[in-house]
């Protein structure tokens, strides 16, 4: 028989129930009622965070796109991708490296291990051939959401 918890996951608990932290409207810059440090939503996470299967979807012309840049490795590709995202973007090894190995096998890039500036022997990934092909079909078709989107949101793109 399971306990009145299990049946309750991923429902709201009352403020009595949430622990301990400061609980106020509007924490940490949410825009959910009331917030607590040691449990915060998944509404929360949700506007400062892309969703799991956006940032999945994204990664290969993400990855293809930093590496037409230059060459780069793991920790470099997950810094930089945070960057330019403001932090709305985050890789974790466990996702990247996933994706690093069948881009590899697929034959859109190529890797390379050597010793770094630092020298620390790091694997350096760089684009093939075969990434560029595939990086100006991901780009028509990412251009072809983008516009889509735009015209069903009526937003006037920015140039910045």
């Amino acid at each position: 028989m399971r306990d009145g918890r299990e049946a309750d996951k991923g429902k709201a608990r009352p403020a009595e129930d949430r622990g301990p932290g400061p609980s106020f409207p509007g924490a940490f810059g949410c825009p959910c009622e009331t917030k607590s440090l040691s449990n915060i939503t998944v509404l929360c996470y949700e506007t400062r965070m892309l969703s799991k299967e956006l940032v999945a979807a994204s990664t290969v012309p993400l990855v293809l796109s930093i590496l037409e840049r230059g060459e780069s490795y793991g920790f470099a590709l997950m810094a930089g991708i945070k960057e330019l995202s403001g932090g709305k973007i985050e890789w974790t090894e466990g996702m990247l490296y996933p994706v690093l190995h069948w881009m590899e096998k697929e034959g859109m890039i190529e890797s390379e291990w050597r010793e770094g500036d630092s020298g620390r022997r790091r694997k350096y990934y760089r684009l093939h051939h075969q990434g560029r092909k595939a990086l100006a079909r991901e780009k028509k078709q990412w251009m072809t959401v983008h516009t889509t989107l735009t015209k069903l949101w009526k937003i006037k793109p920015r140039l910045t």
